[in-house]
């Protein structure tokens, strides 16, 4: 586990890019067993992939990418559903950045 600065998650990719990269493994790992694997392929793939973790304010936040819905095109979804997993996966990516910079409250 890294030492945790707020400041240096400013510039997260030169001081935390193994930690990022463990967080989004894991929260990956996890809906990947919840969920409809293809989905979460696709979600990952063509969504989060851009997407860019933040640091503000004693939270994490997950900015994802403009136009998610048509972003994935790997996958027939609804948008309710879309929208519900993208949620419950944002959730967890910002479970495990907590976990990873020992941030649990």
């Amino acid at each position: 586990m890294a030492d945790f600065d707020p400041e240096k998650f400013e510039d997260k990719y030169v001081h935390y890019f193994p930690e990022l990269q463990r967080a989004y493994k894991n929260a990956f790992e996890t809906m990947n067993e919840e969920y409809d694997s293809t989905l979460i392929h696709g979600i990952d793939q063509e969504i989060l992939n851009e997407s860019e973790p933040m640091y503000e304010d004693g939270e994490f936040r997950i900015d994802l990418p403009e136009n998610p819905h048509e972003r994935l095109t790997s996958v027939v979804v609804d948008d309710e559903k879309l929208d519900a997993t993208l949620e419950r996966y944002t959730d967890e990516i910002r479970a495990e950045l907590r976990r990873v910079f020992g941030l649990q409250s």
